[in-house]
């Protein structure tokens, strides 16, 4: 495991530079492209005009089939029937001729009469009145009132019959007449119908009771009065046409379409469709491999730019980078694995990959969102690895499962860091799984059968509890590997059973309750400045772990004991006590305890002067070296181990005080904190002089909070020491 380290610790300092960066980048995009190749690859069909075809063919898009279309679109035009318009006014014009020629008759009638009646009155035996007008002179007169086309379109014998009748026949004949042309009329009249339109006006007159001149003239002007009164329209005609083009749906081949199935000809109609969505002749096609390469390439720049604007240590940045492009490879890996078992045609196998395994590792290592980010490439990728072999579709079914599992398992472990609450995280994301696959199931309004939903629940379950199991072997090994130390391995090593806390708790148990308010101050005061509040916490629980190979050297433990530094050079006393720094960090790392923790333990002290023993030892010894009494350090490299150096110094002290009070505390922690700043002990680490003020007040006021009672109540004190 130490040589894998080493490995991966190599490989993360190459990713400091840019050009391995990116090279590492690249790769990730080589492992996504061979991944996906495969799925969208256009088929290629060795496939001949009425040859029969060897398996089922399925299109890979959506393609709309212009050639039917149109065919579908003349059909709806062929169906269109010409428009013809009903000219209503043409009857009542035709009854108005009519009723006009009648009218103009009885008109000439009127005109003789009057003028036979003037000559009457003014005849004289010189000059006797003229006899009536001759029928002749009569027609004459009706024609001049009436045009000339009319004239000519009606025979002389109509003319004759309507001069020789009376008022009261022209008027019956004119009614008859007219109600004939009515009747008629009023029904559309095409073109061919005109002459049984005209007989029909002929038979309506025919069996009337006028005379039979009268008759004949009526039935002729009644088939002349009839006439077309319906005419093609254009315009309608047009209208109607293209509302009918328009109401064509295009014809489309849908992605997934049957083009044929297995056993069936192929015609020159499927044919033509299969060379329209692409199956054939398609071996120059770019399009689909420069669409996964600009997807892989809009995924991969979504990652990059996560890490780039990422607010950490550029050491830990390159080592979750490294550590995110490992567990996305595997997940690719097994996802491919998964997809390939897709020739056995079992429907629904990629709801058994186990999509939560990926988010909830990240999100356990490395950051929550970089986890969701992560799960929403993943349901990008499955998507397109389980399109169900139609090459170049989407499976979208899928991408939604995979990102609601992913989703489920991340969000579950929010706030629960615990080793056992993966399990608990999986068994959520089976959970969501099968609610996710009875949706996905009832949307098409699909039938199935219970041996299908009993199918479908094994694969739910065994995706979130595998997802489970997979986080749970695979962490240690990263943990391990890569030197990480979780929120879940920090509470791990918290826990009071650990066999160090143990070994401090019986060996050194006045270490051990320094060690537990070290660890209530340092976690307040971190967590004040937005530092890891929970490392300092298990930081401060070890830190002392030293001082339990020479425990009764350590002022904490020599309760009712002799203090052996007594009968001790200052020299040998400083040794043993600095000692305890680097026992410590050998004990830690020999249990293979992660480097913060060492880190904490080595550097709590810094390289600060033991100033009893040094000013002990310069009382019998002017010339001792000021380093001999120093610690080794190194000095505090992070915001944690400088806060857990500050809080040690303060608990330390304030203990030490007989009569705590506000004050008191108040200036003691400040003066711990300056000559920490005037030694420069803090100078290596980056925190801040504002993060020190806040980290001073939060201490003072933890302090306070502990020592509350003894300071309101110092009479009470007092009367206890006197008692003891």
């Amino acid at each position: 495991m130490d040589k894998l380290q080493k490995y991966f610790i190599r490989i993360r300092k190459l990713l400091d530079n840019t050009f391995f960066r990116i090279l590492f980048f690249i790769i990730l995009g080589i492992v996504l492209y061979a991944a996906m190749y495969s799925n969208v690859k256009p088929e290629k069909l060795n496939v001949s005009l009425f040859s029969v075809a060897e398996k089922t063919i399925r299109s890979p898009g959506t393609v709309e089939d212009k050639k039917s279309t149109e065919n579908k679109r003349k059909d709806a035009l062929d169906q269109v029937q010409d428009v013809y318009a009903l000219k209503k006014e043409y009857t009542q014009n035709r009854v108005d001729l009519i009723s006009s020629i009648f009218q103009s008759a009885v008109e000439v009638n009127d005109e003789i009469k009057e003028e036979m009646k003037k000559q009457q009155e003014t005849a004289t035996v010189e000059k006797p009145a003229k006899g009536e007008p001759s029928v002749s002179d009569k027609v004459t007169k009706l024609k001049a009132k009436l045009t000339s086309t009319v004239s000519d379109d009606l025979s002389d014998q109509v003319f004759s019959a309507l001069v020789q009748s009376s008022k009261d026949e022209l008027s019956i004949a004119k009614d008859l007449t007219v109600t004939a042309i009515n009747n008629v009329m009023t029904k559309r009249i095409s073109a061919d119908e005109v002459e049984n339109a005209k007989k029909r006006v002929e038979e309506e007159i025919k069996y009337t009771t006028l005379n039979d001149n009268l008759r004949i003239a009526a039935i002729e002007l009644g088939r002349y009065a009839v006439i077309q009164n319906e005419f093609y329209d254009s315009v309608a005609t047009e209208e109607l046409r293209q509302q009918a083009a328009e109401s064509v749906e295009p014809v489309k081949i849908l992605q997934g379409q049957i083009i044929v199935e297995e056993g069936k000809l192929i015609n020159q109609d499927i044919y033509r469709q299969l060379k329209l969505v692409g199956l054939l002749n398609n071996e120059k096609s770019f399009k689909p491999f420069i669409g996964l390469g600009m997807l892989i390439i809009i995924m991969l720049s979504a990652i990059y730019y996560y890490f780039y604007q990422m607010k950490s240590h550029p050491e830990k940045r390159q080592t979750h980078l490294l550590l995110f492009g490992i567990i996305f490879i595997l997940s690719i890996f097994i996802m491919k694995i998964v997809s390939m078992l897709q020739i056995f045609n079992y429907s629904g196998i990629g709801y058994i990959f186990p999509a939560a395994m990926g988010g909830m590792i990240i999100k356990i290592l490395i950051d929550e969102k970089l986890a969701i980010l992560m799960s929403i490439i993943m349901a990008v990728c499955g998507s397109i690895l389980f399109n169900e072999g139609v090459t170049g579709t989407l499976n979208f079914s899928e991408g939604i499962y995979f990102l609601f599992s992913a989703l489920a398992g991340i969000l579950f472990l929010s706030g629960q860091n615990h080793r056992s609450k993966i399990l608990q995280a999986g068994s959520f994301a089976a959970i969501v799984n099968l609610l996710t696959i009875q949706a996905l199931l009832f949307l098409p309004n699909g039938q199935f059968s219970w041996l299908e939903y009993g199918y479908y629940f094994i694969t739910a379950l065994v995706s979130g509890i595998g997802s489970a199991v997979l986080t749970i072997g695979f962490l240690p090994f990263l943990e391990a590997s890569f030197g990480i130390l979780s929120t879940m391995r920090l509470i791990e090593l918290s826990n009071p059973n650990h066999p160090l806390l143990r070994k401090i708790l019986i060996e050194a148990p006045g270490t051990y309750h320094h060690s537990v308010m070290v660890a209530n101050l340092a976690e307040t005061a971190c967590e004040a400045i937005g530092a890891n509040g929970l490392l300092a916490r298990v930081g401060s629980y070890y830190h002392d772990i030293g001082k339990t190979k020479r425990p009764n050297f350590f002022i904490e433990n020599q309760m009712h004991h002799e203090n052996p530094h007594d009968r001790l050079p200052p020299d040998k006393s400083a040794h043993i006590i600095i000692a305890h720094v680097t026992d410590g960090a050998n004990m830690l790392m020999k249990h293979h305890m992660p480097k913060e923790i060492v880190d904490i333990a080595e550097q709590h002290h810094g390289t600060t002067l033991l100033k009893f023993f040094y000013h002990k030892a310069l009382q019998s010894d002017a010339e001792i070296k000021e380093e001999e009494f120093r610690y080794p350090g190194p000095k505090a490299q992070s915001k944690e181990s400088a806060v857990v150096g500050i809080a040690d110094s303060v608990e330390a002290a304030v203990r030490s005080l007989s009569q705590p009070t506000p004050e008191l505390i108040e200036s003691l922690v400040k003066k711990i904190v300056a000559d920490r700043l005037q030694d420069g002990q803090l100078n290596e680490c980056d925190i801040t002089i504002k993060e020190i003020e806040i980290v001073s007040h939060t201490l003072c006021e933890t302090l306070k909070g502990i020592f509350h009672s003894r300071i309101e109540y110092p009479e009470m004190t007092k009367k206890k020491v006197k008692q003891g």
